[in-house]
Order: C-alpha cells, then structure tokens, then sequence
C-alpha cells in the first residue's frame, strides 16, 4: 500500500489534482482510497457524481463515537474509488485540525486499511496551515510521500515552502519525505521557470506541469473528473501521465 499526502494552498486545485490522479490510477487497475482532510469536505465530490458524501464527523454527531461502522463514512465512487470526508467542526465551534485527528483515529480503530486493502492512499490536505491536525498525515506516520500542489503566484509558492519545512521537521524523525512539487499552472509570466527556481530554493523539484486547461471546468460542470467525464481529451492524457509520475516516484 503506498500512502501519499497531497497538500497544496486553498484553492489552488489540489483536489481537482487529486481526484483526477484517484480516477486515472483506477483506470490503471490501481485499488484507490481517496481521504479529503479539509473541512469543507468536497474533495471527493467529482468522484462521487457531484454528490457531497457524510462526513467522518457527522456520523459521529449523528451516531456517537460507538455507533460508526465503516459503511457509514466509506462510500464507493467512480471505478471504484473509495471515498472518505474528515470533515469539520461546526462552523465557529471547535478546531478544524482537531476534526482531522478524529476522523484519522476513527479509521483506523474500524480497521479501515485492513478491510479495503487499497494499493493507493491519497490523502487531500488543506496546506494554508500546517497545525498539528492537518500535519497529522505525515506527523502521525500515515503517508509514505508527500507533493504539494502550487502554480507561480507568490502565497502558492509561499504555503508550498512552509508545508516542505514542515515535512522537513517531521522527516527527522523518520515520517514522509516530499517528493515534488506539482505545477497546476494559473498563466502566470514564466511560470514554469519561477516555479523551477523556487523548488530548487525549498531543495525539492518539480514532477510534472498540469496546464491550464477548460476541461476540468467543463467536467467539473458535470460532476465529474476530466478522468471520466473526457476520457479522450489531452487533458485526461496529462492526468494519466502524472498519475505514472506519481507511482514511478513514490513507489
């Protein structure tokens, strides 16, 4: 089982990436588990239809701590995709990475990895703050690697150093390491080359760009990742040509 955390700036497309990475290493025949640990809880949106799914939270809200089995926050999306939401607190109540530590406890106390046996974990990350909850991924030793999403713009390139300091940090002791960044270009004047230097500065590189493209939109407009809704477009090409980077580097 190979057990990657993607993290990446709010609103960056890190779960656009992730989820497109989900369904074109499915249809490579690969066993996905896509986890979204972000508290608006829509990571897993575009490979479930466009439907949102319950979170890990809500069903402890709705059932209590006792009362959650696994079908209740695991549900089955595109190819047979698996799909989990941590979820948040109630808006304005309560810690958001906190949430994360809960939901991450959850699974495992229900067995989720031995249950499902995926070949590949993606955790989906908000990476504006690295805090303990949402440092969980790789301070709690459950991903392997780490890539981070960012474009050329300067808070991007700015969250992206932080989460690779902070990898750094834990990775002394033995957690994930970082194994790239991923361009989601935005256009930006020399993008490539900006985003080139900057990696370079953090010690990192970059393992593939990710253009800018009307696709995803379209799809997204569908419910659906570019994987599955525009299988034959250069797009979905792109994704599954990541999605080779990504096993060619992490495995």
């Amino acid at each position: 089982m190979i057990k990657i955390a993607i993290y990446g700036k709010g609103g960056i497309g890190k779960s656009t990436t992730a989820s497109n990475l989900s369904a074109a290493l499915s249809r490579l025949g690969h066993k996905v588990m896509q986890i979204g640990c972000d508290p608006k809880s829509d990571s897993t949106k575009t490979l479930m239809g466009g439907v949102r799914i319950p979170t890990v939270l809500d069903r402890i809200r709705e059932k209590g701590a006792t009362g959650v089995a696994l079908e209740d926050i695991v549900f089955t999306g595109f190819n047979g995709i698996l799909c989990v939401e941590a979820g948040g607190p109630t808006p304005g109540i309560g810690c958001a990475g906190r949430g994360i530590i809960t939901a991450f406890e959850k699974l495992e106390e229900l067995g989720a990895y031995d249950a499902y046996r995926p070949d590949v974990v993606f955790y989906d990350v908000l990476g504006d703050v690295v805090c303990g909850g949402f440092a969980m991924p790789i301070r709690g030793g459950y991903a392997d690697r780490v890539l981070i999403v960012t474009s050329g713009e300067m808070m991007a390139l700015y969250a992206a150093s932080n989460i690779v300091s902070a990898v750094n940090n834990f990775g002394k002791r033995g957690y994930a390491g970082v194994a790239g960044l991923i361009l989601n270009s935005r256009n930006v004047a020399d993008e490539q080359a900006l985003v080139e230097k900057a990696a370079s500065e953090m010690g990192t590189r970059v393992l593939y760009t990710v253009p800018r493209d009307g696709a995803v939109q379209a799809a997204e407009a569908q419910g659906k990742t570019v994987v599955e809704a525009l299988p034959d477009s250069a797009m979905a090409s792109r994704y599954r040509e990541l999605a080779q980077k990504v096993m060619e580097v992490c495995s």
